[in-house]
């Protein structure tokens, strides 16, 4: 029974965002609602200037409908569902506005950091409290080990950091056509399998109702993209994927599952550090990815080099947590 819940969820995400698809596309392009390629970036992405953006709604509509409909056809959607929901709804909420901004009101760089931030803490804060009403754990579990640490009332300092952390590292990995799409799908995919591991069937069903949702997107968004997700679907995809890590005490397992937007994230951070110390640049643009198209790589080959990473990545997490 559980196993056909799993199956159809994941064909409902995939048929909802590829028939959506057809539709919205079209309508985006219409409203004029086309990204701006920033001009210090690559000079073969200046092509897709006007390629339309905020393809994240379609996600989003995605794994709503389908996490409530097949979560409803097992059982009556749970906390946990709706705590899955209000993080992936609420930061794709603030990634809307931010592409809004820069799509309609023509600002380029949208919300400033300082509102991002707090739009962010917001959200995280209030995931905080109805986690701590309902006796979730607060403990964070040391892989390899038998060691957990119960953080109590700090506890809210470590979601705050997962979800904004994790929320603004798939934003970065988003700059390549699939590159997003394709790694979320990957380590959405090794989350379902380690929260049915746990008998979390809630938590499998909405990260599998991801994983259909962004491969059908990935129909429409791999190079060269017809679409692009925008601020509205990567960050609501990393505070998704944190929360999931959150519900299921596998925070820092995520960082092994996650590695390619942990990576990605390290190389913006090196970058700079770098270059306001020593004047010196160590990639020759970040995030990384950038850096491998400016040394002869062809876009498509960086990102299957990363899917494949991820995936490596995905395996040694629920080796880590399943085996050993």
């Amino acid at each position: 029974m559980m196993e056909q819940v799993i199956f159809f969820t994941i064909l409902a995400g995939f048929l909802i965002t590829v028939l959506l698809s057809p539709i919205f596309i079209p309508f985006l392009r219409r409203l004029k609602f086309g990204q701006s390629i920033r001009e210090e970036g690559p000079k073969s992405h200046q092509k897709k200037t006007g390629t339309p953006t905020m393809g994240g709604i379609m996600i989003l509509l995605s794994v709503t409908v389908a996490t409530l409909l097949m979560t409803g056809k097992f059982s009556e959607p749970t906390v946990e569902t709706y705590l899955l929901l209000l993080v992936t709804l609420g930061f794709g909420l603030l990634g809307f506005l931010d592409d809004f901004i820069k799509v309609v009101l023509k600002r380029n760089l949208g919300l400033t950091s300082k509102q991002k931030l707090l739009g962010q803490i917001i959200i995280s804060v209030i995931f905080y409290f109805v986690y701590k009403q309902n006796d979730f754990s607060t403990e964070v579990h040391i892989p390899l080990t038998d060691f957990s640490i119960d953080l109590g009332w700090g506890y809210v300092l470590m979601i705050i950091f997962w979800l904004v952390g994790f929320s603004n590292a798939v934003n970065l990995t988003d700059g390549l056509d699939g590159l997003v799409s394709g790694t979320a799908a990957i380590a959405f995919g090794a989350f379902a399998v380690l929260a049915w591991n746990q008998s979390q069937f809630e938590v499998s069903i909405f990260s599998v109702a991801v994983v259909g949702a962004v491969l059908g997107f990935l129909v429409f968004n791999a190079h060269p993209a017809k679409v692009f997700m925008g601020d509205t679907g990567s960050l609501a995809l990393g505070g998704a994927i944190a929360t999931i890590a959150i519900l299921t005490k596998l925070e820092i397992i995520l960082i092994i599952i996650g590695g390619v937007f942990v990576i990605e994230t390290l190389s913006v951070i090196l970058q700079v550090a770098s270059f306001k110390t020593t004047g010196r640049r160590i990639f020759r643009m970040s995030p990384l990815h950038h850096h491998y198209e400016l040394v002869g790589w062809s876009e498509w080959r960086v990102v299957v080099t990363f899917w494949t990473v991820g995936l490596l990545f995905a395996i040694l997490g629920i080796y880590i947590e399943v085996w050993v």
